[in-house]
């Protein structure tokens, strides 16, 4: 009696703990998807004028590289049990090239062959990726080889989230930090971060925990700035 209670409280044990692992991932993956739509107005814009102006397309070279390399991680042939990862990232690597594409289509001649040469440059990249890892590997350490590059790469694209801390610091003005995106981010990295460790998954959790500690800094720093703004735009009280 006591053996069938306590495998019967195991198995509930272990239902939540597979369900908070769910959501914590399906969460990640909605909080991404606000991150992913975020270009959108810059896009309509390029579109609206069919020139890309002064917008530089690099960032999103760099984040369809990102979300190749993590959406690879993320599959079974590299790891298993982390399905979430892959499907946010190959969701994020479809808007990506179809940033890319709409850049490559309204930019002048020569941003056009950079940019043209920079996406063959990236689907070669990860195409190397992919024989090395499957050529060259076993399964654990393919798990190790990709990891430590999504790990990589997910901390390089931290330096866009650095420089805008930066910038609100020198300028004591979020304008150019949006309250939410930046709370989009932060969610979307402390949703990973509690799946990566509800997985074990060092390879989930840390880039995502810096991710978060990035975040959490990015609200204080528009709670802060925000109220300095709002306290010089208050009325001077006269004395007599």
């Amino acid at each position: 009696m006591i053996s069938s209670d306590f495998a019967a409280a195991s198995s509930s044990t272990s239902s939540f703990y597979g369900f908070c692992t769910y959501a914590a991932g399906i969460a990640g993956n909605v909080f991404a998807f606000v991150l992913f739509v975020s270009p959108m107005p810059t896009f309509k814009r390029i579109v609206r004028n069919k020139s890309t102006e002064q917008f530089s397309g690099l960032p999103y070279i760099y984040s369809l590289l990102n979300c190749l390399i993590c959406m690879w991680y993320g599959l079974p042939w590299v790891s298993y049990g982390v399905i979430l990862v892959a499907t946010v990232n190959s969701i994020g690597a479809a808007f990506q090239l179809a940033y890319v594409s709409l850049f490559i289509r309204f930019a002048d001649s020569a941003k056009r062959l950079r940019m043209s040469g920079l996406l063959i440059g990236v689907f070669s990249v990860f195409a190397l990726i992919i024989y090395a890892s499957l050529e060259l590997c076993d399964h654990p350490t393919r798990q190790i080889f990709v990891g430590y590059l999504s790990v990589a790469s997910l901390i390089s694209m931290f330096a866009s989230p650095l420089f805008i801390i930066n910038l609100v610091i020198r300028t004591r003005s979020v304008e150019f930090m949006p309250f939410y995106l930046s709370l989009a981010t932060f969610l979307m990295s402390i949703s990973f971060f509690a799946y990566g460790m509800l997985l074990h998954d060092f390879f989930i959790y840390i880039p995502n925990g810096i991710g978060t500690v990035l975040g959490v800094v990015q609200l204080l720093l528009y709670a802060y700035y925000s109220k300095s703004v709002e306290e010089s735009h208050l009325p001077l009280v006269a004395s007599h």
